[in-house]
């Protein structure tokens, strides 16, 4: 998606040239085309698809931006947009309808097929960012008593049969899935063969309000290319396939950074009053623990003002704390979200980013106060160096402990632990280097 390309499809819808406009398009990829409608201004998106017509299809709307495909969408017709909505797989018309306002949503499914419908209804049931919302309805299931003839023989008689799976599921009388079998091995059987001989018995079902996070875990773990979705009874009700999970292994990366950082959803297109909201409250939340840092400083007024340098040396020791803690946070959110950290080896963890910490701390306590000694004066060199080693060791283990606290008691890490660390290596940076100061120097 060159500029010069974007601006060509532009200025060709602006001056009526349809056709130059529609052969520009028509041998892109999908996601291409749906990176086009992005990259074009709000302006120009609705002369764009209205121009572009039958090449923006379901495949395309799929591949969107949330936050433009929802603006789109809300231009539609309630028509148009069940008819899209119905033209896409069960966990891809979720994904557009689940954004939009009640109303919308009605509107849109009443106007859907009953049994589109009933399916999009039932995955939106399930709580969000769960199994029950991305899995697919469409998947091939044979009973365990046929041979391969026969399922072969369903396979080319079913048109109404989805075209897009790479194993069969394998289920038993109440449609409990006993087992799964690859393409390749079935059409490389003997058609008279059971189905039961070539199927494969283990294998990896999701519960349906299982966190998406999680079931992206397990396609990581066992190398799945698609797993079986089961309720509660332990029924197949549908499957996940790895394109889905890609998405979320994508999404949930993304999500923990700028969760990280207090920046919402990120998104460019994200409209500007969500973006507002969402970064506000964090930038609120550090003023509150600058405030803090703050107050500390002040219970040392006298000891700044009889030692002006001291007041130049602070920021090192704010800064250094922080750089230890956010190193030491970042590893700790990763290993949690992807179970590298659990209960079993939580102390073990603590213990290893401590003594990392303590590491880091001598090092640069070493190199900062010998230069401090040689450059400043002897005594402040040592202080601030005892200052370092102890902030750098206090910021490590708050790095790991606030998010592993935090993970215990049910709250996302990846939400406030810049915050706490945050608090904890500015006011214990200050403290411990004014406080010293004010023992040893005064």
């Amino acid at each position: 998606m060159r500029p010069d390309f974007v601006r060509e499809v532009v200025e060709d819808v602006r001056e009526g040239r349809i056709e130059d406009a529609c052969a520009l398009v028509a041998e892109l990829h999908p996601a291409d085309r749906a990176d086009l409608i992005e990259l074009a201004g709000p302006e120009d998106r609705p002369a764009i698809i209205t121009a572009l017509g039958s090449l923006i299809d379901a495949d395309v709307y799929a591949e969107m931006n949330e936050h433009v495909r929802e603006l789109v969408i809300e231009e539609m017709e309630p028509e148009d947009a069940a008819g899209l909505a119905s033209e896409m797989d069960t966990d891809d018309a979720v994904a557009i309808l689940e954004d939009l306002d009640e109303e919308d949503q009605q509107a849109i499914l009443e106007r859907m097929e009953p049994d589109d419908r009933a399916a999009v209804e039932e995955a939106l049931s399930y709580p969000e960012e769960t199994a029950g919302r991305i899995m697919q309805r469409d998947l091939i299931a044979v009973p365990e008593h046929w041979n391969v003839g026969q399922v072969i023989d369903y396979l080319r008689a079913g048109d109404e049969l989805t075209c897009d799976f790479w194993e069969i599921f394998v289920v038993g009388p109440q449609h409990h899935p006993v087992g799964t079998t690859k393409l390749s091995t079935l059409l490389r059987t003997q058609r008279t063969v059971p189905i039961t001989e070539i199927m494969q018995e283990e294998q990896t079902l999701i519960p349906v309000e299982l966190d998406q996070e999680e079931v992206a875990l397990k396609f990581q773990k066992y190398a799945l290319i698609s797993a079986a979705v089961v309720d509660d009874s332990g029924r197949l009700v549908g499957m996940i396939t790895v394109d889905d999970v890609v998405h979320i292994i994508q999404e949930e990366a993304g999500e923990d950074t700028l969760l990280l950082s207090g920046a919402g959803e990120g998104d460019i297109n994200e409209p500007v009053r969500e973006a507002y909201s969402g970064r506000v409250r964090w930038l609120i939340a550090n003023l509150g623990t600058a405030l803090l840092a703050t107050f500390v400083i002040a219970q040392f007024e006298d000891t700044i003002a009889r030692l002006a340098i001291l007041a130049a040396l602070m920021p090192i020791v704010a800064a250094l704390g922080g750089n230890a803690g956010t190193q030491a946070l970042a590893v700790t959110v990763r290993a949690l979200a992807t179970n590298q950290l659990t209960g079993s080896n939580r102390w073990r963890a603590i213990r290893r980013e401590g003594l990392v910490a303590l590491l880091n701390g001598v090092t640069i306590a070493l190199v900062l106060g010998v230069g401090v000694a040689i450059f400043l004066d002897p005594m402040i060199g040592a202080v601030i160096a005892v200052a370092i080693l102890f902030n750098i060791l206090v910021a490590g283990l708050a790095g790991v402990l606030v998010p592993v606290v935090l993970d215990r008691f049910g709250a996302d890490p990846a939400v406030a632990s810049s915050v706490f660390v945050t608090t904890v290596t500015d006011t214990m940076g200050f403290l411990a280097f004014l406080g010293l100061a004010s023992a040893v120097l005064l």
